[in-house]
């Protein structure tokens, strides 16, 4: 069985000692691990309790970038634990939950229905979970020289995604951005190549609110014509970054330090909004949640017109067994590491890297859901 501790301040410094400290070659510089300071006050608001061992993660590549910030500031306060995500999109995530390849995935969209009865039998008949740990929001992105900021509304958004709108000065974009310098080029739209929770969410919003023009089927899987496919946020965004007059959507972090794209404003009616992390927790503050036996699932109100609130958010999710997990897959780390990622530490983390922390009623939902883990690992 995994051993577990309480870690101390002084695991913390030999965890620096150990692997935080990069010298070069030369010997002339020092680097310290940027997660040392948060590791630091994660300590000491007691928000870790370390678990030796390791286990495997895959899913969301929405969530990639808040995991590996949770997964940096958990390795570095436990040296001896080891949480290997591979960000492989929420689709391959979840089928390597359901075959037992992996202990958690992660989720765009909740594990509803058939896959949630399969999930159920891999927990052993066990109750299986969606916990949601990160809220977000899903940018379109674009790259075009000269143009600094972009409007678009959603019939526009859904036609360029289907390819009836092709080239950026077409009248419909020209008419939300008469000011803009829209150059005669062809539009060149990238969307997800693989399974993706993200894709689930963008197309869902733009059947809620371009009906009329958006008549694909929604789900992790592209279906409508046209553009290029690219595999994961990290593909989508470096295509749009490496390829004027493109368009794509992604996961509002990896806009960060992005180069050669911006971010387009949405407007439902009440005016532009931009993606960023304070709009989208407007529009998330609205949502509901149903579900029971700490099973959430959020529903989100795509077609919000509340001043400031960016409609496409999103929350991603953990799908976990209570119980059921085997002691190889260490469902004592699975439990210790989400509870970690549902502290205050853990939250605050993610709004330093453009994701929406959770609040309120909400989180506590979220704590109990994460307790009942807790519970089946006897912590």
């Amino acid at each position: 069985m995994p051993s577990a501790h309480r870690v101390s301040k002084r695991v913390i410094a030999l965890g620096v000692v150990a692997s935080a400290l990069v010298i070069s070659g030369c010997g002339s510089s020092t680097s310290v691990n940027p997660a040392i300071p948060a590791a630091e006050a994660a300590v000491a608001a007691g928000d870790v309790e370390c678990v030796d061992g390791r286990i495997q993660a895959a899913g969301s590549s929405a969530q990639a970038n808040a995991i590996t910030q949770w997964v940096n500031v958990y390795q570095t306060a436990c040296p001896q634990s080891t949480i290997d995500y591979q960000p492989v999109g929420s689709g391959a995530g979840v089928e390597a939950f359901l075959s037992e390849q992996v202990s958690f995935a992660g989720t765009d969209s909740a594990v509803e229905d058939e896959d949630m009865d399969a999930a159920i039998k891999r927990c052993g008949g066990d109750p299986a979970i969606n916990i949601p740990l990160v809220g977000g929001a899903i940018a379109v992105v674009y790259h075009l020289d000269g143009v600094d900021s972009l409007i678009l509304d959603p019939p526009t958004l859904a036609a360029i995604f289907s390819s009836e709108i092709t080239r950026w000065d077409d009248p419909a974009i020209v008419a939300l951005n008469p000011d803009a310098e829209l150059p005669d080029a062809a539009i060149a739209q990238f969307h997800r190549s693989d399974s993706s929770g993200t894709t689930a969410n963008f197309s869902d919003y733009l059947e809620a609110t371009a009906p009329d023009a958006w008549d694909y089927d929604t789900g992790k899987e592209w279906t409508a014509p046209g553009g290029q496919g690219a595999r994961g946020s990290d593909q989508v965004s470096a295509s749009v970054a490496q390829t004027p007059n493109s368009i794509g959507y992604v996961e509002l972090s990896y806009l960060i330090d992005a180069i050669n794209t911006k971010p387009v404003a949405i407007d439902q009616g009440g005016g532009p909004v931009p993606p960023t992390a304070q709009n989208a927790s407007i529009t998330l503050a609205s949502s509901t949640a149903s579900g029971e036996n700490g099973n959430i699932v959020l529903a989100i109100d795509y077609t919000t017109t509340v001043p400031n609130a960016y409609p496409i958010s999103i929350v991603t999710y953990e799908i976990v067994c209570t119980t059921g997990l085997p002691d190889s897959q260490n469902p004592a780390l699975v439990a210790e590491f989400l509870a970690f990622a549902a502290s205050n530490s853990g939250q605050e983390l993610l709004g330093q890297i453009g994701y929406v922390p959770l609040s309120g009623d909400l989180l506590a939902e979220v704590r109990a859901s994460v307790d009942l883990v807790m519970k089946g690992a006897g912590r």
